[in-house]
């Protein structure tokens, strides 16, 4: 996994770092802190919100207890409440520290392509595709772990919460921006790698009822624009694109862009940014000819 770059208006730590011993928990101590700035003055500002705004963040000591209390209070019914749901989240967060890194990468990545989100509080409240990652990354962990019918539960309850359905299986790197959400549906076998930027109604699917190895893998720094279906046990190459709306059934090169249905090669990278990264939808220029 690449290490996580914090962009420059962020990058301010507090001073006293001497009980750090990584950079991931110099990144997230830093994120904290801007977090709680953010956190401050909204509560300073808007008396309506106060009461929320300390619960989801300000009574806090880490980024870890508030992002697991927020995404159990997204999540929790009268089948299992928002106390237990902590509880779950706590326990994935202290038997793979990596998750918790890796909900630093997503919320920086939210903040470094996605022009909505005007500093790190609105994305950390309120954006629906970064609160079924962070679910997905649990029910991942319980996956991983042997277990079977309490990831069926979340992958479920995220799916009737978020409309985002990513079966607990999946693999899922860091850096990953599931903008707007509503509309993303990743099959059991897919793999999605590291910097990777995913927009509505993107499916990851297979083809058919076939078992096995049957959907997509996505390498890192690939954007898979609104409604772009990618089906089959295929690879999208890194730094590739899939222009919105496209169907792909067959592998797609390192950096092309491609597009239609099916989909075919209209370009290749020419940047030398990921198009996750650069976010970037617009497709070649078509040539015509008379």
């Amino acid at each position: 996994m690449g290490r996580i770059v914090t962009p420059a208006r962020f990058a301010q730590a507090p001073a006293n770092h001497a009980g750090f011993e990584t950079d991931s928990d110099r990144e997230r101590a830093a994120l904290w802190a801007r977090l709680r700035t953010e956190a401050e003055a909204v509560a300073d500002g808007d008396p309506l919100l106060r009461g929320f705004i300390h619960i989801v963040v300000l009574s806090h000591d880490g980024f870890a207890s508030a992002l697991g209390g927020h995404l159990a209070r997204k999540l929790g019914d009268w089948y299992i409440p928002a106390e237990r749901l902590a509880d779950i989240t706590e326990q994935a967060h202290a038997g793979d520290p990596g998750i918790v890194a890796a909900a630093v990468a997503d919320l920086t990545a939210i903040v470094t392509r996605d022009p909505a989100a005007d500093g790190l509080l609105t994305p950390f409240l309120y954006f629906k595709g970064f609160h079924a990652l962070q679910w997905h990354r649990v029910a991942h962990w319980l996956w991983a772990q042997g277990r079977r019918d309490l990831p069926h539960f979340l992958q479920s309850r995220v799916s009737e919460v978020f409309a985002v359905d990513i079966h607990p299986a999946v693999s899922i790197g860091r850096g990953v921006l599931i903008d707007h959400g509503t509309g993303v549906v990743i099959g059991e076998t897919a793999v999605v790698g590291d910097d990777v930027s995913i927009l509505q109604g993107v499916t990851l699917g297979g083809t058919g009822k076939e078992h096995g190895d049957r959907h997509p893998k996505v390498r890192d720094g690939v954007l898979l624009a609104a409604g772009a279906k990618v089906l089959g046990n295929i690879e999208v190459g890194r730094h590739a694109k899939v222009g919105a709306g496209s169907v792909v059934l067959k592998p797609v090169p390192p950096g092309a862009t491609v597009a239609g249905v099916p989909a075919r090669v209209v370009g290749w990278l020419t940047s030398g940014q990921a198009p996750a990264v650069e976010m970037d939808m617009s497709l070649p220029e078509p040539e015509y000819t008379i």
